[in-house]
């Protein structure tokens, strides 16, 4: 027997967004028809992903943390070959 898949839900943040010429698509998601807390992924247009270790409350506040470390340290932090950045 194969177990099953969990299915995800996205938020309404997840998506493309574009800063600097450089376009990433944000993911933030949990296991659908839970409560649980939101899980947020960048990956940018060479497949590099950025994770965070810590889940957010809500994805609202996934979102805000992805802006703030946009404001921070750029969008190509995101990018392979960038000075690494730890979230």
């Amino acid at each position: 027997m194969t177990p099953k898949k969990q299915k995800i839900e996205h938020s309404e943040f997840s998506g493309e967004f574009e800063d600097d010429g450089v376009t990433v698509l944000v993911d933030i998601f949990r296991p659908a028809g839970t409560q649980q807390d939101w899980q947020m992924e960048v990956v940018s247009e060479e497949d590099d992903v950025t994770s965070w270790d810590e889940p957010f409350a809500t994805d609202k506040n996934a979102w805000e943390e992805f802006l703030a470390t946009v404001e921070k340290d750029g969008i190509r932090t995101f990018l392979e070959g960038e000075e690494p950045a730890v979230h």
